[in-house]
């Protein structure tokens, strides 16, 4: 069976022409994704010339940026219009070295195990039903050597408090009904899936907002949102 939500596909899938704006429900990635773009460069190197693969990349922000860094990138999702909106921006943007296709993260790894230098998978894992099976195509799909990347919510109440409470209902940052509190990751069940996959943890950091301000900022803090950078062993990345 697909390892996806219809319901999470429908909802993401509403509200794709949207996008690409950054005053809309997709703001925060927007604002997020110099931070974690800033991270994945400084953790696995120059992206420049190598292929990278963006699970879960929606309407293409993180993989939009990647390409600009000058990788070869890949991004995959299972919600057809985002897809479709992040290929129309990438053909308005003139966006080099990108490409975008409709399949499933498992059925890529059965495809082309081994064949990245770099995979991210980034605010996805809390919307699916099956997150360790992510995680361990993740693994397939990198290099020996090559890094992946992965970021989610903690489960715990101060992230239902942050994240759902605050962010959905208060702050309005997010359309309510946008996370399931049940679905959220303890950083220690991402550590033993990412184990399991046979990949190293080399690092963890955490994201938090600032209201006041309302600006995001790296931490040390991973109690809400957090984000993994893992090495598969090997050499050849």
């Amino acid at each position: 069976m697909m390892n996806a939500d219809p319901r999470e596909l429908a909802k993401f899938g509403d509200l794709a022409h949207r996008w690409w704006d950054p005053d809309s429900e997709f703001r925060p990635l927007h604002q997020i994704n110099p931070l974690r773009l800033e991270w994945i460069v400084r953790m696995a190197g120059s992206l420049y010339g190598r292929r990278a693969l963006d699970v879960g990349c929606g309407g293409g922000i993180l993989a939009d940026a990647m390409a600009r860094q000058g990788a070869d990138v890949l991004g995959i999702d299972l919600a057809s219009k985002a897809l479709k909106v992040a290929q129309l921006h990438a053909l308005e943007a003139s966006t080099p070295s990108i490409e975008y296709r409709e399949i499933a993260v498992e059925a890529l790894a059965a495809q082309q195990p081994e064949s990245f230098d770099v995979v991210t998978c980034m605010e996805m894992l809390e919307h699916v039903p099956d997150p360790a099976s992510i995680v361990r195509a993740c693994a397939v799909l990198a290099k020996p050597g090559g890094s992946v990347f992965f970021s989610t919510l903690n489960r715990n109440p101060k992230s239902f408090m942050f994240a759902i409470v605050g962010a959905e209902y208060l702050l309005r940052l997010l359309p309510r009904g946008t996370h399931e509190y049940a679905r959220f990751i303890r950083p220690s069940e991402l550590a033993r899936a990412c184990r399991e996959a046979g990949l190293d943890v080399q690092a963890t950091r955490g994201l938090k907002y600032n209201p006041i301000t309302g600006r995001y900022s790296m931490s040390d803090n991973t109690s809400v949102n957090y984000l993994f950078a893992c090495r598969k062993p090997g050499s050849g990345a």
